[in-house]
């Protein structure tokens, strides 16, 4: 039990608000959550309740003046579930963690040890009623009622494997939830009261088997969360005065300096300051290749050094790494609830009640009305009950949704909610952004060339002089041509100014100089008519444009090179080509994406039309959008909207925010360590791997089909019981392990199967 949030003041200062964090395995459903939540409503001081089944949590915020932490511990207890005491003592939140719990010993437990005696008691039942006839001997009498040793057997066993049944109804009675503890209780207690041990008996033995099962298949769903929380080190090795300590990752500050060995996982988030080594990023980006780091480059709490020895500068607390927010948003995501699972939560409120008429009636009426015996409509009235409780039918989402998100993260994709999980899988569109996306987002200069009576040097030196003050990713690649041109004493700007989605200006030597598209210098008053369709920016004189300037505009446009025209009001200095490289997997990524049924797949960039065109070409998407201002996306993603139906936007997360905001579904890029990508996008793909949209789609897909499969399998065999049940078809033994056993198990198991979709299958040669 841990008291885990921070205490804040509410109100004038007078109240506090305290938030405890409860660990209660048992609560393991929705039907166990409500009967949590009902009983947590009535404790007057309590605020806010948020229950996790999946995780087997309840988070509870409550007014300390009203109400005391152990008030809290009772009402969870006073609504039939234990409460485990992991840590003894309450601690502050450490924000971040993710809490679960712990693995339980299902099979050696209390109730698995009751159930394997009532099984046992049930045997010899069975053996004496039905084989061994003639030593089925009377042993007492209740009520001149004569009890067999066979009855004998089957009351043992009601009492020990029922009895945690029946205390479960008990507690549901209490809290008024009609659920399947009190459907099976009630069950139980009216067949043992009738004289049908038989049944009251083998409903008990089968539905705690029943029980059990669940209960393990839930823990196999548990085990996916408690392997990604177990990628977070817990220990770290650092050096304080001199000397190397051991210390728990949470003890570690920021700036202080962490040693990791060859094998060791990095414990917390930071930057190389000595050393180096092969990193296996897999657990952050899902990366299966090492990837090599010196000094100057970043590290993720959570990754391995494979084959070096490294000293890192700790950039974040351990409850801020990267690696602790996915846990934290892979938590967060299970309570964001998909479309389907909202319908199954409203279509579970009537089935449950009417299933229940329906049994009452099944037992009644028969007998009362056509003079039936009453003895085959009692046990058929029983066998609705037992098939009244939509177990199987309401697992089906969750427990698809946490093991489609668990294994996305473990893959190096983050979906921060199975409602974006869902919407994933039905996109018709998806718009891809060109910088960063499909191309790597590294520029380089591949060309400069002069114009007029200047030359090479000076084109260089005055577009670097420009964009000394610039920000943009185009500034740094010319800066960097600079710096390896040996290109000196560049001139310094004087009233700078950023001209939004066209270019840049600024005085240089006294005079005005701009850089960018060729849309600022028509508003120049440049003619560039002819060479529009073939430029990214920039200006020229309005007397020197010459066929062959037209030419050279042409070409390198036509080669996918972005332009950047340099120049003044009156005169072109010169032109710089910059290119930006193709992601290796880009153009397999399309394809795969249209392989796997995506109809239309857009790239939006504000790139000029023919860099555009022949990034499209090699890339291979359907259509293009060039020459766009970050409000202009949003347009195209509403265009799409429009035109195709659902959109996913896949972009930087920052310059592409809004557009992602628009799309159904937002996809940040490279999110790894990023903290505006990470809070941005629905979904984020944690390394600049394009080749992980396919499985993204494909995981949502799948998990959407999974869920249909789930859904209708429970409803379509409940209703093949329920039809069965007044025919004589289904005994009571067969509603428990089919309707309630079998389901529930197959439901989970076949949730289970995305963990095994993997990002490699899509690129198999």
């Amino acid at each position: 039990m841990t008291d885990d949030a921070t205490t804040e003041q509410v109100g004038n200062g007078q109240s506090r608000e305290l938030s405890l964090r409860l660990t209660v395995p048992e609560m393991d459903c929705p039907s166990c959550a409500q009967k949590v939540d009902k009983s947590l409503q009535r404790v007057e001081g309590i605020i806010e309740i948020t229950l996790q089944p999946t995780t087997g949590m309840a988070t509870v915020t409550y007014n300390p003046e009203y109400v005391a932490k152990a008030d809290v511990v009772a009402a969870i207890e006073n609504a039939g579930y234990e409460v485990v005491d992991d840590e003894g003592d309450s601690t502050e939140a450490t924000g971040g963690e993710m809490a679960i719990a712990p693995p339980s010993e299902i099979w050696t437990s209390s109730r698995a040890i009751k159930t394997w005696i009532g099984a046992v008691f049930v045997t010899f039942g069975l053996l004496f009623e039905f084989v061994l006839t003639g030593q089925n001997l009377a042993i007492a009498s209740v009520l001149n009622y004569p009890l067999t040793l066979a009855d004998g057997a089957f009351l043992v066993a009601i009492a020990i494997s029922g009895y945690p049944v029946i205390r479960g109804g008990y507690y549901s009675a209490r809290n008024r939830s009609l659920d399947i503890d009190l459907l099976m209780g009630t069950a139980i207690l009216a067949a043992t009261g009738i004289g049908y041990f038989v049944e009251a008996a083998t409903l008990a033995v089968l539905f705690s088997i029943a029980e059990l099962l669940e209960d393990y298949s839930m823990d196999r769903a548990r085990n996916s969360l408690r392997e990604l929380m177990e990628l977070s080190p817990d220990e770290a090795t650092v050096r304080r005065d001199g000397e190397e300590v051991t210390v728990p990752a949470d003890d570690v500050e920021v700036g202080e300096t962490v040693i990791v060995r060859p094998g060791d996982k990095i414990p917390l988030d930071g930057e190389v300051i000595d050393g180096e080594s092969a990193v296996d990023e897999s657990p952050i980006t899902g990366e299966s290749v090492p990837v090599d780091k010196t000094m100057g480059d970043e590290v993720y709490a959570g990754s391995i050094a494979e084959g070096g020895y490294l000293e890192i500068d700790v950039v974040s607390a351990a409850g801020d790494s990267t690696l602790s927010r996915i846990i934290e948003m892979v938590q967060g995501a299970q309570e964001k609830k998909t479309e389907k699972e909202q319908f199954v939560d409203r279509f579970a409120g009537y089935y449950t009640p009417v299933v229940v008429a329906l049994a009452i009636l099944t037992a009644a009426v028969p007998p009362l009305a056509f003079g039936w015996p009453w003895q085959t409509w009692f046990i058929r009235g029983l066998t609705f009950l037992v098939i009244a409780c939509p177990c199987a039918f309401v697992i089906s989402t969750p427990v698809s949704v946490v093991s489609g998100i668990t294994s996305a993260a473990k893959n190096g994709v983050l979906i921060k909610g199975g409602n974006h999980l869902e919407a994933m899988g039905e996109v018709d569109t998806i718009a891809l952004d060109k910088t960063g996306t499909l191309t790597k987002g590294e520029l380089t200069v591949t060309d400069v060339v002069p114009l007029g009576d200047y030359n090479e040097t000076d084109a260089i030196r005055y577009a670097a002089g420009l964009e000394q003050r610039s920000e943009h990713p185009i500034a740094e690649a010319i800066l960097t041509h600079t710096d390896k041109a040996n290109v000196t004493a560049l001139p310094e700007p004087a009233a700078f100014e950023s001209l939004t989605g066209k270019g840049i200006r600024a005085e240089l030597e006294g005079d005005t100089y701009y850089a960018g598209k060729p849309a600022l210098f028509e508003e120049l008053g440049f003619d560039l008519s002819d060479t529009h369709r073939a430029t990214d920016g920039g200006a020229m004189t309005k007397d020197s444009i010459t066929e062959e300037s037209r030419d050279v505009l042409v070409d390198l446009e036509q080669e996918g090179k972005t332009v950047v025209l340099v120049g003044t009001k009156s005169d072109l200095v010169g032109i710089v080509a910059i290119a930006d490289e193709m992601r290796p997997g880009a153009e397999r990524a399309v394809e795969r994406l249209h392989e796997l049924g995506v109809t239309h797949v857009v790239m939006l960039t504000g790139d000029n039309e023919g860099t555009a065109r022949a990034i499209a070409e090699q890339v291979g998407v359907d259509e293009y959008r060039a020459e766009l201002l970050p409000e202009e996306k949003v347009d195209a993603v509403e265009q799409l909207q429009a035109e195709y139906g659902d959109v996913a936007m896949v972009g930087d997360g920052i310059n592409d925010a809004p557009a992602l905001a628009t799309a159904e579904v937002g996809i940040a890029m490279g999110a790894a360590g990023t903290d505006t990508a990470l809070e941005t996008a629905d979904i984020a793909l944690m390394g600049d791997d394009i080749e992980k949209l396919p499985y993204l789609y494909a995981l949502s897909h799948k998990a959407n089909g999974v869920i249909r499969q789930n859904i209708w399998m429970s409803l379509g065999m409940k209703a093949v019981l329920a039809i069965g049940v007044p025919l004589g078809y289904v005994s009571v033994a067969l509603a428990v392990v089919v309707g309630d056993m079998g389901m529930s198990l197959g439901v989970t198991s076949n949730a289970m199967r995305l963990s095994r979709l993997k990002p490699d299958q899509f690129f198999e040669s």
